[in-house]
């Protein structure tokens, strides 16, 4: 049977969030590989797994035994996210104190060894293991991904595009994994980095529309790069079945309140920008050789990246640049009812970011890595 290559588009500018946690050893801090035992134990107590629908959360395993994910339903805005979140957050959070666990909310755990930990069982991860080997068992980190309903496929790749300008943006406001198996890798979203080195993950193609999608598509399943479309892995990328665009470059981040923060500011820019799109104004996209170098200064800096914002090679302080950008969506953050949760940005934007409060935490602790996980436990 061949794959589903067709776009099913989102009845409207609906907002969904994925929430990727950490299951840690309150005493030792470290990784626990006890995720099927609690998603069970919430099965058992009747808060749902699997694929979440409209309203309430659910939550899913991932790549790793350590690993869960907290999923929101189909949301109108923001606020609807949050409490989405929220209600899974409370689910995860009860069953984790029973068990003598606690959650972790940073982007890579700082000093865990990749070796130590357990592949979740099913055939898509027995086959990414597989395929991509040494690489794919490094992948000891954990994102916030974030989906805003698209209502045509003509409009995808237009939106991608332009998405790209910002995926600094969003890998600064979210950076929270300078630590990676027991060293400080210099970088403040060292996730970021490692992610790409998936065949599949990094950057997305610049494709000039749907139809050139389509292309790539029956050449990557015709050669075997891919069995479905889920394995291409990019930071931003369409979701077929979902009918959505699917930001994926942010790290992890420790409370609700963070993850809605986020979730608010894409969901703007999506209906920003696709509001530019309507009436024939959007912004030229980025040249590509800028969009990866953008990448690799937020990567590395994080909030104190200089960033590239136009094919003329302008460059501005990312920080400058969230904050210019906060104002020109208040209008559609008003239409959208999340103007107090897009407020949340600026805090993000002016707190130093999370791998500073790691860097700092150790740096007060004489050097012990466990003072970085106990900064990115998970409040709220």
């Amino acid at each position: 049977m061949s794959p589903d290559r067709t776009f099913h588009p989102s009845a409207g500018r609906t907002l969904g969030v994925e929430w990727e946690l950490g299951l840690v050893d309150p005493d030792t801090l470290d990784l626990v590989s006890r995720a099927p035992e609690l998603i069970a134990a919430l099965d058992d107590g009747g808060s749902r797994s699997g694929s979440a629908s409209a309203g309430r959360s659910s939550v899913t395993n991932e790549l790793l035994t350590n690993t869960l994910e907290i999923v929101t339903g189909i949301c109108d805005n923001a606020a609807a996210a949050a409490e989405d979140l929220q209600h899974g957050l409370d689910q995860v959070r009860r069953a984790a104190d029973e068990r003598g666990l606690a959650l972790f909310g940073g982007g890579a755990h700082p000093f865990s060894r990749w070796e130590d930990q357990e592949v979740s069982s099913g055939e898509r991860y027995a086959t990414l293991i597989d395929r991509t080997q040494w690489w794919g068992r490094q992948m000891v980190i954990y994102g916030v991904h974030v989906h805003v309903g698209i209502t045509s496929a003509a409009k995808v790749w237009p939106l991608v595009n332009a998405l790209l300008t910002y995926h600094p943006h969003l890998t600064a406001l979210s950076a929270s994994s300078p630590f990676t198996g027991g060293v400080d890798t210099g970088y403040a979203s060292n996730r970021t980095m490692l992610f790409q080195q998936l065949p599949t993950a990094g950057l997305p193609f610049q494709f000039e529309s749907w139809a050139q999608y389509r292309t790539y598509l029956h050449d990557v399943f015709t050669t075997g790069v891919v069995d479905d479309v889920s394995e291409l892995r990019w930071d931003i990328r369409p979701s077929l079945g979902l009918g959505t665009i699917e930001v994926r470059a942010c790290d992890g981040l420790s409370s609700p309140a963070d993850v809605t923060a986020i979730a608010a500011l894409v969901h703007c820019l999506v209906v920003h920008l696709e509001d530019q799109l309507d009436v024939g104004r959007l912004p030229a996209p980025l040249p590509p050789w800028h969009v990866q170098e953008n990448k690799w200064r937020a990567a590395r800096y994080g909030l104190e990246a200089i960033v590239i914002v136009d094919a003329d090679s302008r460059e501005v302080p990312v920080v400058d640049d969230v904050l210019e950008l906060l104002e020109r969506l208040q209008p559609v953050a008003r239409r959208l009812g999340c103007v107090g949760e897009l407020a949340g940005v600026e805090r993000l934007a002016r707190g130093g970011g999370g791998y500073t409060r790691m860097r700092e935490a150790v740096t007060a602790a004489d050097g012990d890595l466990r003072a970085a996980v106990r900064a990115a436990l998970v409040s709220g």
